[in-house]
């Protein structure tokens, strides 16, 4: 089992795919990575040999990833939330950023919502 930047890759993927596990590492930069290290992106992770495997890592060690991604884009949130500009503001109440509606939409971000139906008055 390939182990880098902390996350098991999975042994039955093709290697390009398999690369994309790691956390800020998508299909074009696998391939990328693949290709500068001349390695075939058909291969799967349990045919990789330890010399693959650790131009890999010295490959993505260059890169952002996992957690020190994680953290940049968690400190880039808190900057816009700090500054007060819209799309902070959106963050801050759970809203969505990009312009979309929000009156019948937007589950996501808003979560469930649980719909109280009115009590029937009593009558005299």
């Amino acid at each position: 089992m390939a182990r880098i930047a902390g996350i098991d890759l999975p042994k039955n993927k093709r290697g390009v795919i398999g690369l994309t596990y790691i956390f800020g590492i998508g299909k074009s930069t696998s391939s990328k990575i693949l290709k500068d290290n001349a390695i075939d992106e058909n291969i799967k992770v349990q045919d990789w040999t330890d010399d693959h495997l650790s131009a890999i890592r010295n490959s993505i060690n260059e890169i952002k990833t996992e957690g020190q991604l994680r953290s940049e884009i968690q400190l880039n949130i808190k900057r816009l939330m700090d500054i007060g500009c819209q799309r902070g503001i959106r963050h801050r109440s759970g809203l969505p950023l990009r312009g979309q509606r929000t009156k019948n939409n937007s589950r996501t971000r808003k979560g469930r919502r649980k719909t109280v139906a009115n009590k029937k008055k009593a009558t005299k």
